[in-house]
């Protein structure tokens, strides 16, 4: 059956951030191919005063967005309410008079604790789907905690991207019984092995040094200053090296500053930020792909990285460890250069089996997640009756 679902979510494109989201972006649009979707985006008041970026467009969906205003610096336990204002004030009387059959929301705050609300008010179930640091993070706050407590417990459903963040689901107060893991997919159209020097040489690289590729926001949570500090041992055994860190954010100047002060400039390149169709030559032309977030659900750049037979050195976080097996990959703690500094070297210096990698990454397939998320929607929408044959 056909459903007619609103989904909401602050992880999609939108003309201020045309990047933003893009595992989202690709499930979303194969939802669409089984389902009649409207995605309404909240966009960060701040953000928008920053100016438009870029032009979105996405086939098969049809694409809105709300201006998410809030108290600055203070206030965090008020800003589903103030989300769900927002909305409210803006799509309301949209939002009533579309006749959805069910909400699915991605990201549990303020996103999904405003969504209960919401979801009541227009009688209607609800999914909300989980990534990392909504839960990991938001959910370390008491008065956030709780909040997104009542979310999970009302939602018709919890879909977690690992088992790890599915565990914490529960712990946090959803039913067992409503939480499924559904890792994301993998686009292998564009995410394939191929000729690393070719690679090279259409991004204007040198084809002789060993590469490390970041992919990411510029951010301490993500970990990438973390692995500038761990990149000098490397350099001491291959001074050839080079990192190359592929994203854009606000720790941009701080790494510039600080590979200065580690006197490795000349082996550091800022790419900024990537279209994610255009991160298959990036993938391909490394040797090994570096995330050492502090916390995580399962980054799409790992499993990118992995069906390109790229191996990984990323930390032990989140459902990182889940995806990475040792034939693919090397996991450390957070936060521990030292650790990072000596898998790094390792990971250089080690012969990996590419076409066993990709192998491992072709698991990942979006039909798969799209049929089952299409599933659990299904049944939120029509549950079975109690007491009937399973």
């Amino acid at each position: 059956m056909r459903l007619k679902i609103l989904i909401l979510t602050n992880l999609f494109p939108t003309p201020w951030d045309p990047l933003r989201g893009a595992f989202n972006r690709q499930q979303f649009q194969r939802l669409g191919q089984h389902h009649d979707i409207d995605v309404l985006t909240a966009v960060d008041f701040r953000e928008r005063l920053r100016g438009v970026r870029g032009e979105v467009s996405v086939e098969g969906l049809r694409t809105d967005h709300f201006t998410f205003f809030y108290p600055p610096r203070f206030g965090r336990s008020l800003h589903a309410m103030t989300w769900l204002v927002s909305l409210w004030l803006q799509r309301g009387r949209r939002l009533r008079a579309a006749g959805y059959d069910c909400i699915l929301v991605s990201w549990a705050y303020p996103d999904a604790a405003a969504t209960g609300w919401l979801a009541r008010r227009l009688r209607i179930p609800y999914v909300v789907k989980v990534h990392g640091s909504d839960l990991n993070v938001q959910a370390s706050y008491p008065l956030r905690r709780r909040q997104i407590r009542s979310a999970l417990r009302g939602a018709g459903a919890v879909v977690a991207v690992s088992r790890a963040l599915a565990e914490k689901a529960v712990a946090i107060g959803a039913a067992p019984d409503r939480v499924h893991v559904i890792y994301n997919g993998v686009d292998s159209d564009r995410f394939a092995p191929g000729s690393r020097s070719e690679a090279r040489t259409r991004l204007g690289l040198s084809s002789e040094e060993p590469l490390l590729l970041y992919v990411g926001n510029l951010k301490s949570s993500k970990g990438c200053l973390d692995l500038l500090e761990a990149f000098p041992a490397l350099l001491a055994e291959q001074p050839q090296a080079r990192l190359i860190y592929v994203g854009a954010g606000p720790c941009r100047d701080a790494l510039l500053e600080r590979a200065a002060a580690l006197a490795c400039s000349d082996r550091i390149s800022l790419a900024g930020a990537v279209a994610h169709a255009a991160l298959g030559d990036w993938f391909r032309a490394a040797d090994l792909l570096c995330l050492p977030s502090h916390n995580e659900g399962v980054p799409n750049v790992i499993l990118e990285a992995m069906a390109c037979g790229i191996p990984v050195v990323a930390t032990r976080v989140g459902g990182i460890p889940e995806v990475v097996p040792d034939y693919a990959g090397l996991l450390v703690p957070p936060q521990d250069p030292a650790a990072l500094s000596a898998a790094l070297v390792e990971a250089v210096a080690r012969e990996w089996d590419s076409s066993r990698i990709a192998a491992h990454a072709s698991g990942f397939r979006w039909d798969d997640n799209v049929a089952r998320l299409s599933g659990i929607l299904q049944t939120a929408v029509h549950p079975p009756r109690v007491g009937s044959a399973a």
